[in-house]
């Protein structure tokens, strides 16, 4: 059994809360759209590592990745969280309130793709730090396009289930660097593959074909 008497007092609220998501989720008869737990743990320490203040999240679902993420964030962060459904979102509202981090989270229910271009439209472009990706699959072309416009350099855009799901995963590496798909020679991002649960993938935005080391 693990010992968890050493753990100090917010971690274990943070599971707590995170557990109640789930469990709630989990009676969900579709609790297979929710993003796996080491995925969410591995897109919350990427955000930390860059010192993410400003996230976009293009799918929602019932709000446990939503979660993870805000709670990451500082007080004044902001997580731009984009779906389709207010019934799912709904599920995880409540505990997004009681984790206190329901001011930082901008959730628009309307199709993903007129969010991202309100938020281009409006000026936002290249001022997000991160991005996730986890929608309908047929859309992800759009989205990646859009997402390179919204992350700034030095950014992340993580997508999920790329390797079996997404329309043009068999066109994304190239060299060593990522394409949007049917932009082969333009895309201004590396790739990495990670192999968890049905595949994901990291993005890390290049600017004018330089990385934010400022390579080439």
């Amino acid at each position: 059994m693990m010992d968890i008497s050493s753990y100090d007092k917010p971690f274990l609220d943070k599971m707590s809360l995170e557990m109640s998501v789930i469990k709630k989720t989990m009676e969900h008869p579709y609790h297979f759209m929710m993003v796996a737990c080491e995925q969410a743990q591995l897109m919350a320490n990427l955000a930390k590592l860059i010192k993410t203040k400003k996230a976009l999240e293009v799918g929602v679902y019932t709000g446990y990745n939503t979660l993870n993420m805000a709670l990451l964030l500082p007080d004044d962060g902001k997580v731009v969280a984009c779906d389709v459904s207010e019934e799912y979102a709904n599920i995880g509202k409540p505990i997004w309130k009681e984790a206190g981090v329901e001011h930082k989270i901008d959730l628009r229910i309307k199709e993903a793709v007129q969010t991202l271009d309100e938020l281009i439209a409006a000026g936002e472009a290249e001022t997000f730090d991160f991005a996730f990706i986890d929608a309908d699959k047929e859309s992800y072309d759009h989205y990646y396009e859009k997402c390179l416009k919204l992350i700034r350099k030095g950014g992340i855009i993580a997508i999920d289930n790329v390797t079996t799901r997404m329309p043009n995963a068999n066109h994304l590496k190239v060299e060593g660097h990522a394409q949007a798909p049917h932009e082969a020679d333009s895309s201004p991002a590396k790739y990495t593959g990670i192999p968890l649960q049905l595949g994901a993938s990291t993005m890390e935005l290049q600017v004018g074909g330089v990385d934010s080391n400022g390579h080439h």
